[in-house]
């Protein structure tokens, strides 16, 4: 394995939550490769917050994880309307407690060399609300591992899950976690839907594998 640099694009997928409004609240972050594997997932207990407080934690979050795995060329994917309207600058952002945070997120979005913001329907964003659920149900930090499927690409887990395809020569695979990569040189004769995922060295799963 070896650490490269992330050249594909990579879909953020964010979600954040409040139990009161304001009240106990998390957030959720899902960091998608290309062919919509799971390269991170991630939950945080952020303590007593708004809802839109929250969503703007969770958004930078998910900058700061791309950012961390390498990525230049990114999809932001939210379910906040507000919240995608106002990075959009299609709406003012008039509350001062958001205000800081949407300028930490605008700096960090303006370090990726592409950078897209797309609305998300609630049920495309599945997972990341799971995540942020969990990790209030916790008072803690979780990760896709924590969940029953073990973070897996469901269908409703995200962005349209793409159907399971088989690993070709030259296909890599990126680990969200310590971004290590493995390159696949003999691709297995089973069938797709039988292949299970890569596992890195630190314990994250790396997609499709034998």
């Amino acid at each position: 394995m070896r650490g490269c640099r992330v050249t594909e694009t990579i879909t953020l997928q964010f979600d954040g939550g409040s139990r009161g409004n304001p009240g106990p609240a998390g957030i959720g972050v899902v960091l998608r490769a290309a062919d919509g594997t799971v390269l991170r997932g991630l939950g945080r207990f952020i303590g007593r917050a708004t809802n839109n407080v929250a969503e703007y934690k969770a958004l930078i979050a998910a900058l700061e994880e791309a950012k961390k795995l390498g990525a230049k060329k990114i999809v932001v994917r939210g379910d906040s309307e507000l919240i995608i309207r106002q990075m959009r600058g299609e709406y003012r952002v008039k509350h001062p407690e958001l205000r800081g945070l949407y300028d930490e997120a605008q700096f960090l979005l303006h370090q990726f060399d592409e950078a897209k913001i797309e609305h998300n329907l609630r049920e495309h964003n599945t997972l990341a609300d799971e995540l942020a659920n969990l990790a209030m149900d916790r008072k803690g930090e979780v990760s896709g591992d924590d969940l029953p499927d073990g973070g897996g690409a469901a269908p409703s887990a995200g962005v349209d899950a793409p159907t399971p395809a088989a690993t070709k020569a030259g296909d890599r695979f990126v680990c969200g976690r310590c971004g290590c990569a493995i390159e696949v040189r003999k691709p297995s004769p089973i069938r797709p839907h039988q292949l299970r995922p890569f596992v890195c060295q630190c314990g994250m799963k790396m997609g499709a594998g034998a």
